[in-house]
């Protein structure tokens, strides 16, 4: 249903329901217009002026028009009760637990997202707002915290593993920002204030998907869904969708980074 739909294609697990409900959507949509249309050029002409010059007080008796009413609630309540409220329960009531998962934090700011990963101990390190510096310590990181010396930090770079729950807890800055990335069907407002969790299993590596588009240059894009201020537009994050044995790869890396910074007290 995707091909025919136009939609970018799926690389997470539970896209496919969200794309059959949308085409399920398009096609009670398109035969309510085709028949609510014919209904009306039906009325045109059935009472046209010519053929009633005189009103007719007491008006249509018949109940089709009730009977095609009911028909619509039942549609709109199966859309409902079939479709999307098993859907949200899913994707919301049933997160998977941070063991099994990949926790992943992402803060949204003007105009840039802010990637953490809690590191081998899986645990974020505490944060101090009067360490934030813009350029070198955006989240305001305390690397003298135990917990902290092995978080890894990246800016617009988001490193996910294949076939793996990911849950991203999503946060802002300053104001609503959109995280919304199209082939996994995900799309959560970053609200200040709050941390709110969203979670998919990416199934797609980068690697692949560039080899069923034909696009050597192919990359999974954050775009920010809300409209946040002048530099909107440039506010893009991109998702790098690697093996389990390429990502740990690049963790360890990533880590080892990390560690040596916070113990070498020139660098922070």
């Amino acid at each position: 249903m995707t091909e025919w739909l136009g939609l970018p294609r799926l690389a997470a697990t539970h896209g496919a329901q969200i794309d059959n409900l949308i085409g399920w959507i398009h096609i009670f949509m398109l035969i309510l217009f085709i028949g609510w249309g014919a209904f009306f050029l039906y009325v045109l002409v059935r009472f046209r002026k010519s053929a009633h010059p005189v009103a007719d007080h007491h008006g249509v008796r018949s109940h089709a028009s009730s009977y095609l009413e009911g028909g619509v609630l039942l549609v709109e309540l199966v859309l409902l009760f079939a479709f999307s409220i098993p859907l949200w329960a899913a994707r919301v009531d049933e997160i998977p637990s941070d063991k099994e998962a990949l926790v992943v934090q992402v803060t949204g700011e003007q105009f840039a997202w802010n990637i953490r990963y809690p590191g081998p101990d899986g645990v974020f390190g505490r944060t101090d707002i009067k360490m934030i510096d813009v350029q070198t310590n955006p989240l305001g990181l305390d690397r003298s915290d135990p917990a902290a010396k092995d978080d890894v930090t990246t800016l617009n770079q988001l490193y996910l593993p294949v076939n793996r729950p990911v849950i991203i807890r999503l946060r802002s800055k300053d104001v609503i920002h959109g995280f919304g990335v199209p082939e996994f069907r995900v799309k959560q407002d970053a609200v200040p204030g709050l941390t709110i969790p969203i979670w998919f299993i990416p199934d797609v590596t980068t690697a692949e998907m560039r080899t069923r588009t034909g696009n050597p240059n192919f990359q999974y894009e954050i775009a920010c869904a809300q409209l946040c201020g002048l530099g909107h537009f440039r506010m893009r994050g991109f998702v790098t969708v690697q093996t389990a044995e390429e990502f740990q790869k690049w963790m360890d890396e990533k880590v080892k980074e990390a560690v040596e910074t916070a113990d070498d007290p020139f660098a922070q």
